[in-house]
């Protein structure tokens, strides 16, 4: 057998669910009264905002003007989406205060994910427009990607397969414990 030819298959049944649901709304599932004023009913992001107790909205964090939530088709572990509670689709249609918010919320975030993960580095940003790669366009979020020296290994780039070592209930649940022993301010450096 050539075995150039060989491919390793990684069993990932969750991404079916992405797959074919890339261009459809989220299900209602919440109550429109408990939604904000202004939200999107099949917006993920306002449907955790509405139930952030909910173990299957993977909320981490949410305070008066941000909510943070695990991504459920990382680019790599620990990967989080931050983001306004309001549904607002642009930088420039922020508040100040939510700007604040959003920036305070990024940094400790990263201390946090510093504390429980020990990644050597991070990705962050915004897609901005659905040419852009922003699956939510409508719904202003930020990517954050923990990065380890030696994540690009072999694998993605010999075997177009990217491993993703920990479940999101796993992870979800450390974020929360490690979250609830932060201390409330954001650390300085």
């Amino acid at each position: 057998m050539d075995e150039s030819r060989l491919r390793e298959l990684i069993w990932a049944p969750w991404r079916m669910a992405y797959i074919e649901g890339c261009d459809r709304p989220a299900e209602r599932s919440i109550p429109a009264e408990r939604l904000l004023p202004d939200a999107d009913p099949g917006c993920f992001l306002c449907q955790a905002v509405a139930d952030p107790d909910s173990p299957e909205r993977y909320v981490v964090y949410r305070d008066d003007q941000t909510i943070v939530v695990l991504n459920r088709y990382p680019y790599n572990n620990g990967h989080l989406l931050i983001a306004p509670l309001r549904h607002v689709g642009h930088p420039s249609r922020l508040t100040p205060e939510e700007h604040t918010a959003l920036m305070l919320t990024l940094t400790r975030m990263i201390q946090l994910l510093e504390s429980a993960m020990q990644p050597d580095g991070f990705n962050v940003g915004l897609n901005l427009g659905r040419v852009a790669g922003a699956g939510l366009p409508g719904h202003l979020h930020w990517h954050v990607v923990p990065r380890w020296n030696g994540d690009t290994n072999f694998m993605p780039v010999l075997a177009n397969v990217k491993v993703i070592p920990q479940s999101l209930e796993a992870l979800w649940e450390l974020l929360r414990q490690k979250l609830t022993q932060q201390p409330q301010g954001i650390a300085a450096q």
